[in-house]
């Protein structure tokens, strides 16, 4: 469906506040609240919950999720967070003495640390990417990667001021040397489109609270067939062969469900979070991601546009995705910028030297003139 419009009216905020603050965490639509008041009312009648609703949900949602990345169900795991993918990805891929892992400068550090242990444990280096001053990664990374690249580890776009990597031409080059891409894609699913089949990335997690508009504690993890095979970092009962028998589980097997299904956490099942992550994907899949992109797109070029007028510093639209912008001033940031908007109602994060401003479809210009209002006396 085509998006006309803010669609304000799809969240409970208030009309004195200006969000602009998706990044850090996303209101949730009213369809996601509902459900979520759903699966608590039935945790009051337990009796209500029988052995199929520990598995039937939990293999909606895996397709749910594959059809928002173009990609196959049987790839897809149900992880609490993006270390706990990240973690997986570390496990299963080895950097030995030589070997490097490809990072970006500043990079949100839970698709960093894993990898520095492995470096540490294996012998091998962490490289890191410095900021280009143009704002444009790709060139840089696509320099880096070379004989001696075992992974590249990057996100889709950077998760300070939404400046972009081009992942299909990433993704090219590493497995041009056999090095592995892993991508941490929490501050892009959701608000841009993601084609596996296009990226072929390894491994791709995120978490589900940011632009998947989701509950926090549930993320999402899509393994390569190359990985399928591995290492789980749980060793879970229910993520084994023939667990919907109940009264079979006694008969102990090591034996482990298909496709990525071993890598899913403990508990996965969650009789509140499941409902909630469906209504969230449902709802991304009505209004279509390209059109989230489109209507996002709007927004930050119309922040752009305020920021030129007086001066301040963006990236340019070319080297940016379209729903993250990060705003900076020459001389560089005042102390306690975020919290005299915060102060006005106006809400936003402080990330690096970046105003990183994050808008969804709840937002329109009368919230980009009351940011810049707002700056206008604070800057």
């Amino acid at each position: 469906m085509s998006i006309t419009g803010s669609q304000r009216h799809l969240f409970d905020i208030p009309d004195d506040v200006t969000y602009l603050n998706a990044a850090y965490l996303t209101p949730q639509p009213g369809t996601v609240r509902r459900a979520g008041l759903g699966a608590l009312d039935r945790a009051d009648a337990p009796w209500t919950i029988a052995v199929d609703d520990f598995f039937a949900p939990v293999e909606r949602l895996r397709g749910l999720f594959a059809d928002l990345i173009g990609a196959d169900a049987e790839g897809v795991a149900i992880i609490p967070s993006v270390s706990y993918g990240a973690g997986i990805a570390a496990a299963n891929l080895k950097v030995g003495p030589g070997r490097t892992v490809v990072v970006l400068e500043e990079q949100f550090p839970a698709n960093v640390y894993p990898w520095r242990s492995a470096v540490t444990g294996g012998g091998g280096e962490m490289v890191t990417v410095a900021r280009p001053s143009d704002g444009m990664w790709t060139p840089s990374v696509l320099e880096t990667i070379d004989a001696q690249t075992a992974v590249v580890a990057v996100p889709n776009v950077h998760w300070t001021d939404g400046s972009l990597l081009d992942l299909a031409q990433v993704g090219a080059a590493a497995r041009q040397v056999g090095a592995a891409l892993v991508i941490d894609a929490s501050q892009s699913l959701g608000a841009m489109p993601f084609d596996a089949g296009e990226i072929r990335p390894d491994f791709v997690f995120a978490a589900g609270y940011k632009w998947l508009l989701g509950p926090f504690g549930l993320g999402y993890l899509w393994v390569s067939p190359d990985y399928r095979q591995g290492t789980p970092l749980e060793q879970g009962w229910i993520v084994r062969a023939g667990s919907e028998d109940f009264a079979g589980l006694v008969d102990y097997r090591d034996q482990y469900a298909p496709g990525a299904r071993r890598y899913d956490v403990g508990e996965r099942s969650s009789f509140q979070l499941i409902p909630m992550a469906m209504a969230a994907i449902e709802q991304l899949l009505d209004w279509g991601v390209d059109h989230v992109a489109t209507a996002l797109q709007g927004i930050t070029d119309a922040i752009e546009r305020a920021a030129d007028e007086r001066g301040l510093l963006v990236v340019p639209p070319q080297a940016r995705g379209p729903h993250l912008i990060g705003v900076r001033a020459a001389s560089g940031l005042p102390t306690g910028v975020a919290a005299e908007l915060a102060a006005r109602r106006v809400y936003v994060s402080i990330r690096g030297d970046s105003i990183r401003v994050a808008p969804h479809l709840y937002n329109d210009q009368s919230d980009v003139d009351r940011l810049f209002s707002v700056l206008d006396e604070v800057l």
